[in-house]
């Protein structure tokens, strides 16, 4: 029953802000440094503004209105005494220049009544603005910002006015292309480092770890290499790359910090012990962490003034020094309510005490670990008296430590009480956080284990519901909702629902980031190619600009050295990103004005919602890997199965790289074909479909989720029966027999279409969006020119060829032939055709095209670069072009690909191992924000984000041999207009199937649709 523990101290407040306040709130919004904007809807935030200009008493205040999808804010909302002049007056006077107003009239705001309303006009944008006032006794409460999010200033007003949440939905224009880390940076954009920075550690603390990442980099880009805190926000970076698993990462950054950390900065050094005692704790390795918890630290002692602050005694020097430090506090002429550097000390080291605890009850050692917990807990209370309500997550996380210790020895109610009262510390500090969320599951597990099943079940039931209003919170939940499946998959035979419940439960753990781009492209066209698709793409690639210019900002800003040039050029990527910024929230706000773009796509799909778009004789098979635990649910429009897989995760990685290995193998750079494995692949079948064999037999079209490892093997190859095993292995026994004869296998893609979903909803997806608007047929591209032919393509090679971590020449040596591609547009039509190879084929010349949208079917002809050249060199997934001219590389990048402007049925990807992955840093120079490190995030999401409603995808590099390909390929085309794409797959692999010198998967297995494989690949 051992858990990592990961958090880190939020030391820079006594109080903190909470980042989405429940609407039962009993604090005034006024004492808060941000707020949520009503309750439902589009997330939009108000996030303190102390350094506003239209600010000019203490008494003043000010907030940036930043949501989600746009990349600045998107207005402002104000409080504003008359001491300091007509404040309407004021605020007209500061926009005149930019802003044109017509005079006002009267509205009316639920829950403030009667307001004024202008109707404004961006002078330079041409965008809809809208200006709300009202006064109440001294103070006049402004909202103003772009017309499009008139809720969010509707509601916003209300907030300030009221001085309370205050329940209503945002309707406004929602992409779906970013992520909460993504709005993370907008939010942290928008405050002043100190705010911040304790947003940085509210975030940690609520468990939201990819979000307290995000601010934690905006913070040390924005500050710079050279900055004073540098230290505190690297070692911060690396507890939260830990806390997600990317420990390769975090230990980077450890090393990044160690070094900048100053010989007499004993707080930064202390975090670094703490926090990288946490991260050996999250690599389950306690009596490491008991090691570095011992690491010597220089001492603090205890100054005059930190004495004056512990008898809440605030001297003038030091009023002095808070106020130069915080602009705030300038306006607010308050006390500063931070913590000295000696108190920071006192509670890191009270901290390292608690973590002490933790390693020993992992260890089993629970005497000494009630001892160090106990000591923490004293340390902690004595610093202001207890009195420091930023450590409320620690005191929770104390409780459930001690919980798991009771429950040890058999106190089963004091271990219950610990754990009841570590939600209920999170419920009134963190709100609706993923801590919290946590705290439920662990206590919804312990009553799992002590038979109060039905409790369990509820509280659990509470945190999925809870989850899925809750973006980002799936990185904490996998392994936490693993005793929840157990219970579930217990019930599924006498319950109907529990298969349902599951099924829930699945959608909210991680899936690849080609899902969300699916998402994002049926929102662009879920009523076809109009103008208002072409502004949401317009918007999303603006989007990626942006998050690519962070990017080049962030490396610009890294340099030791940096020169004239470097600096000016770090100045222009500023000023462009502000220009940026500035057009994209405009572009939201115009889509603003098309309703079906203000409407929130759910991430989850209901199962009764997924029967029905279940065809007869379709099944969706859909593998769910929960820690080590393994799960299926099989579905038809009339039935629900689900299931425990008898299998590990571990156990399933071990069989998937087995059954690769005996497909193919690289040896001494040379692709190498072993004798099929066939008793795995049968054993993997049962393993896998075992308890739905019978019902799988009237399956025509299996849609199939892979999760884990099967995200890398296409389940085709699997066998559905054992007599075609056992012949197999009679066969081989006799004498000079052929090992490579696969004849008479039942392949479970021998009489069934099979098609790939990422996740339900992308599923549904991809199903309901309208077909390519494309005049055009078929777009044949391949055979890239030889540069030993060319001396132009040697220059060009040699001017962008990077280093060590480029490809040699001699790759592009060996071009595939287009063959098929010439077959395959002969079919479709001459005129309805158009076959690009040598020259024409170069990547400059592709992405300068115009009319790649008007071809339903793109088809690559070319090899496929998804490895790195060398082992320490990155992987950044490409397709083999020619070389063209200006700075060509011959490579269609991943970045290039994710921009082409595609309007494709299908995009085929007959070239190698296609489906692979593209890292996350890949997906980040491209400018995608979310997913990397998985399986179909490489060149497949980069066609699905450039328009490709399916894209066909292999495995591994198929092979020329016995024109194996060509036959495939040329295959599909061949089959009858109006036939799907599955079908007219499966009827080409059937023919090598049954051909005794490609029966071996290795020739026909390898091709996957990624998509509706049901949808026409050719219309009749």
């Amino acid at each position: 029953m051992s858990r990592s523990f990961v958090k880190s101290l939020a030391l820079t407040a006594a109080t903190v802000a909470l980042a989405a306040p429940a609407l039962a709130f009993d604090r005034p919004l006024s004492v808060e440094d941000s707020f949520r904007i009503g309750s439902t809807g589009v997330l939009c935030t108000a996030q303190n503004a102390p350094a506003d200009a239209n600010l000019q008493t203490m008494f003043d205040r000010g907030y940036r209105i930043v949501c989600r999808d746009a990349a600045s804010a998107v207005g402002a909302l104000y409080a504003l005494r008359a001491d300091g002049g007509d404040p309407l007056a004021r605020l007209a006077a500061r926009r005149a220049a930019t802003v044109e107003c017509a005079p006002a009239t009267d509205a009316t705001i639920d829950g403030i009544g009667a307001v004024a309303v202008s109707a404004c006009k961006d002078k330079a944008a041409g965008v809809d603005r809208r200006l709300y006032a009202v006064t109440r006794g001294k103070t006049t409460y402004v909202a103003e910002g772009l017309g499009g999010y008139d809720s969010a200033l509707r509601l916003g007003l209300a907030a300030i006015v009221t001085d309370r949440p205050v329940a209503g939905e945002v309707q406004v224009a929602t992409t779906s292309a970013g992520d909460p880390a993504a709005f993370a940076r907008v939010q942290a954009g928008t405050l002043d480092p100190d705010s911040a920075l304790a947003e940085a550690y509210v975030r940690n603390n609520s468990g939201s770890y990819a979000e307290s990442s995000e601010f934690f980099e905006t913070l040390a880009q924005r500050q710079g290499a050279a900055a004073a805190r540098n230290g505190e926000y690297l070692v911060n970076q690396a507890l939260q790359q830990s806390n997600l698993g990317n420990f390769a990462a975090a230990d980077a950054l450890f090393t990044q910090a160690e070094r900048a950390i100053g010989a007499r900065d004993g707080v930064t050094q202390r975090m670094l012990r703490n926090f990288r005692a946490i991260h050996l704790l999250n690599q389950k390795k306690p009596e490491a962490a008991l090691v570095e918890l011992d690491r010597k630290v220089v001492a603090m002692a205890r100054g005059s003034e930190d004495n004056a602050i512990a008898d809440g005694v605030i001297s003038p020097n030091l009023a002095d020094q808070i106020n130069r430090e915080n602009v705030a506090l300038e306006r607010l002429g308050g006390i500063d309510s931070r913590l000295s550097p000696f108190e920071r000390a006192e509670l890191l080291d009270g901290q390292a005490l608690q973590l002490r605890g933790v390693a020993l009850r992992v260890e089993g050692r629970n005497a000494e670990a009630r001892k160090a917990l106990d000591d923490s807990v004293r340390a902690i209370a004595s610093v202001r008296n207890g009195r420091v309500t930023s450590t409320a997550w620690l005191r929770s996380e104390t409780q459930q430590e001690l919980a798991l210790i009771a429950e040890a020895e058999g106190n089963y109610g004091a271990a219950e009480s610990y754990l009841t009262e570590a939600v209920r510390i999170f419920e009134v500090e963190h709100p609706q956080s993923p801590a919290l969320l946590a705290a439920k599951a662990r206590l919804a597990a312990f009553l799992g284990r002590r038979g109060q099943t039905d409790r369990a079940l509820a509280l659990y039931g509470e945190v999925v519901t809870e989850s899925a209003s809750m973006p980002g919170s799936a990185a904490t939940m996998r392994d936490l909702l693993q005793p929840y499946f157990a219970l579930l998959i217990d019930r599924a035979a006498s319950d109907p629902q529990a298969a349902a419940q599951m099924f829930d439960a699945s959608q909210i753990l991680q899936r690849p980031g080609v899902a969300q781009t699916q998402a994002v492209l049926a929102r662009e066209l879920s009523e076809g190619n109009d103008e208002a698709s072409a502004l949401f793409r317009l918007s999303v690639t603006r989007t990626r600009e942006i998050a690519r210019t962070r990017t080049e900002i962030a490396r610009l800003a890294a340099k030791p050295d940096a020169t004239a040039d470097d600096q000016q050029a770090l100045a222009d990527a500023r000023d462009a990103l502000a220009g940026l910024e500035r057009e994209q929230t405009a572009l939201q706000s115009k889509l603003s004005e098309y309703p079906r773009y203000r409407v929130l796509q759910p991430q989850a799909l209901p199962l009764a919602e997924l029967q029905t778009l279940l065809r007869p004789g379709e099944a969706y098979y859909k593998l769910n890997l929960v820690g080590q635990d393994a799960y299926a649910l099989y579905a038809t429009a009339t039935t629900v199965r689900a299931f425990r897989v008898p299998a590990t995760t571990a156990a399933l990685e071990a069989d998937v790289a087995r059954l690769r290995d005996s497909i193919v193998r690289l040896e001494d750079g040379a692709p190498v074909t072993y004798p099929f494995d066939a008793a795995l692949a049968r054993k993997l079948f049962v393993t896998l479909f075992g308890p739905v064999e019978g019902d799988l037999a009237a399956a025509k079209h299996l849609i199939f989720e892979p999760d884990g490892p099967m995200l890398q093997l296409p389940p085709n190859l699997l066998i559905a029966e054992q007599a075609g095993v056992d012949a197999y292995k009679k066969r081989i026994a006799r004498p000079n027999a052929d090992e490579f004869d696969f004849r008479g296998i039942a392949w479970l893609g021998r009489n069934r279409d099979v098609s790939i979903a990422v996740s339900p909803r992308s599923f549904a997806d991809v199903r309901a969006i309208a077909p390519s608007a494309g005049s055009k047929g078929y777009l044949g591209l391949g055979e890239n020119a030889r540069p030993s032919l060319s001396p132009t393509a040697v220059a060009e090679w040699k001017q962008t060829e990077s280093g060590d971590c480029g490809w040699p020449l001699a790759t592009w040596e060996n071009p595939i032939s287009p063959a098929e591609l010439t077959l395959a547009g002969g079919i479709v039509g001459q005129s309805r055709s158009t076959v690009l190879t040598g020259a024409a084929f170069s990547d400059t010349a592709l992405v300068g095209r115009q009319d790649l949208s008007d071809y339903r079917i793109v088809h690559f002809a070319t090899h496929g670069l998804v490895t790195a050249p060398r082992p320490e060199c990155p992987a950044r997934p490409a397709l083999l072009t020619s070389f063209g001219s200006g700075g060509s590389d011959g490579l269609l990048s991943f970045k290039e690909i994710y921009d082409l402007r595609l309007d494709a049925d299908v995009v085929i990807l007959s070239a190698c191992d296609t489906a692979g992955m593209a890292t996350v840093a890949a997906t980040r120079e491209a400018g995608i924000t979310t997913g990397g490190n998985f399986a179909l995030d490489g060149l497949v999401r980069a066609f699905v984000g450039a328009g490709a409603r399916s894209v066909v995808a292999s495995h591994w590099p198929v092979p020329d041999d016995y024109d194996a390909t060509k036959r495939l390929i040329s295959g599909m085309f061949r089959a009858d207009a109006g036939s799907s794409m599955a079908s007219a797959l499966r009827a080409a692999q059937q023919g090598l199937m049954d051909d005794v010198n490609t029966s071996h998967p290795y020739y026909w297995s390898a091709f996957t649709i990624v998509g509706d494989g049901s949808r026409p690949l050719l219309k009749p």
